[in-house]
């Protein structure tokens, strides 16, 4: 059977190569249901909605460009094996075999700039127009998320870069085996095959697996004939720092930091920093209790829309209460409610606790504080703790990442919902708001409050770390 080529593996492709692989080739079953495909949909009928003074429905099809509609949605074009459908199509006064109009290719790019990607997939769409109307598309559209247009021109070069770029995604597609890992894999935190890769890039000692290394880093150690994360744990470190000042950099704790993360990670050893082990926490010292705080957030729409607490009470032998048995206290931010009756809430919550230290990871939660109490005159809350700091400050990890998840997951730390991520929680955020569907809330409460469980795992084993005096390292189950 002839699979077509296609826009969407065009820019699977130019995104990078081994996905488009994949795409064609790889085991369905390791693919993973990706939430933010579903919110850039979500995003792009909304936008439709905005670039179109008409029902969409209306503009959809081949019957909205036969009737010559100012715009037209997602029809679907084909030529010489190859197929698309292109965002939206809008009308112009120039004759075709259509009539006295004719249309050019619209892309609705999702940041402020254009790339090669979105270029090249707008020469595609006009190039698949041809046929359908008797004449190339010259001119293409980049509309940005404030709805602001701006003209490309779909010159003989750009349509030249195209179809090298056809040729050589037909090449890659013939492969037996994938293409190679793709350098940069920040960009693979969006991508449905991530988990496969990580596993490859895992098995292999990838240098982007190595915390704090992103594409420009790994190219330059590439460079040097630093291979992989081994040949990096393993290179001297006053010859690195040469190479690295030698390029302009100018950071001569890099070199250490990099070779001492790889060795870390190769040996799945936590290290601490500090001679002596000193307590990274001693807020929790005579503290009656503790709060674990976490917030959820369409970063999007720049709506924290909750703010989740567990309030953990220290008992008369000095132990915390159990944190699966305590009491969650979540505060939705409702916009229609207003900011004044939010922050309200928030002082009443901690108001409740006094002498209570808040226990967070990562900086979201002070900086929304401290912005929300500059908006409403008042003086932001005291008392927050940042453990990503604190673990940053006390440890080196044997982890890819310093994040909450990938630090509470190496402690043994399990989600109750495994596919919850935040951005679908910002799904789930947006489905409620939508249709107030009971069970799309309980599925956002209940992943943040596992967020602030896995917070406190976390702050367990950084005070039982250094009140036994080891490095208490080793993967476990929750403590």
């Amino acid at each position: 059977m002839v699979h077509p080529l296609s826009d969407r593996l065009l820019r699977s492709w130019l995104r990078c190569r081994r996905k488009a692989w994949l795409d064609r080739h790889g085991d369905p079953a390791e693919r993973l249901w990706n939430p933010h495909r579903a919110l850039q949909l979500a995003d792009r009928e909304k936008r439709l909605q905005q670039c179109i003074d008409q029902p969409l429905e209306r503009c959809t099809g081949l019957g909205a460009l036969q009737r010559g509609e100012p715009a037209v949605r997602l029809l679907l074009l084909r030529r010489d094996g190859i197929c698309g459908r292109p965002t939206l199509l809008l009308r112009k006064p120039q004759p075709s075999q259509l009539g006295s109009f004719s249309y050019q290719p619209a892309l609705l790019q999702p940041g402020r700039h254009g790339t090669r990607e979105h270029r090249l997939t707008l020469a595609l769409w006009g190039w698949l127009l041809e046929p359908v109307q008797g004449t190339a598309a010259s001119q293409g559209w980049l509309i940005n998320p404030r709805g602001q247009r701006q003209r490309l021109n779909l010159h003989s070069g750009l349509n030249q870069q195209m179809q090298t770029a056809l040729t050589r995604l037909q090449q890659d597609l013939k492969r037996r085996n994938p293409p190679p890992l793709t350098h940069d894999r920040r960009k693979c935190t969006l991508c449905s095959w991530r988990r496969s890769c990580d596993a490859v890039a895992e098995a292999q000692g990838e240098l982007s697996t190595v915390s704090g290394i992103g594409g420009k880093r790994q190219e330059l150690l590439q460079e040097l004939g630093i291979a992989n994360r081994q040949a990096l744990a393993d290179a001297p470190g006053d010859w690195l720092l040469q190479q690295l000042e030698e390029r302009g950099i100018q950071q001569p704790e890099l070199a250490t930091e990099l070779i001492a993360q790889a060795t870390v990670q190769q040996r799945g050893i936590a290290e601490p920093l500090q001679a002596g082990n000193p307590d990274p926490l001693p807020e929790l010292h005579g503290a009656p209790g503790v709060l674990l705080y976490d917030i959820e957030s369409d970063p999007d729409a720049r709506d924290d829309f909750l703010h989740g607490f567990l309030p953990l009470s220290r008992g008369a032998d000095g132990r915390f209460e159990d944190a699966d048995s305590a009491p969650y206290r979540p505060i939705l931010a409702l916009r229609e409610h207003g900011e004044d009756r939010l922050w309200q809430r928030l002082q009443r919550l901690l108001a409740a606790h006094p002498g209570w230290p808040v226990l967070h990871y990562g900086e979201t939660e002070a900086i929304a504080l401290k912005r929300m109490a500059e908006r409403q005159n008042s003086e932001a809350p005291h008392g927050l703790v940042d453990l990503h700091q604190r673990v940053r400050q006390h440890w080196r990890l044997p982890v890819d990442s310093y994040g909450l998840k990938a630090v509470a997951s190496w402690r043994g730390f399990r989600w109750s919902q495994p596919t919850a991520e935040g951005a679908r929680c910002v799904l789930w955020w947006r489905q409620w708001r939508e249709r107030h569907q009971r069970h799309q809330l309980d599925q956002i409460l209940r992943y943040n409050r596992d967020d602030c469980l896995a917070t406190w795992a976390v702050a367990q084993w950084l005070s039982n770390a250094a009140a036994s005096g080891n490095d208490n390292s080793s993967p476990a189950s929750s403590d």
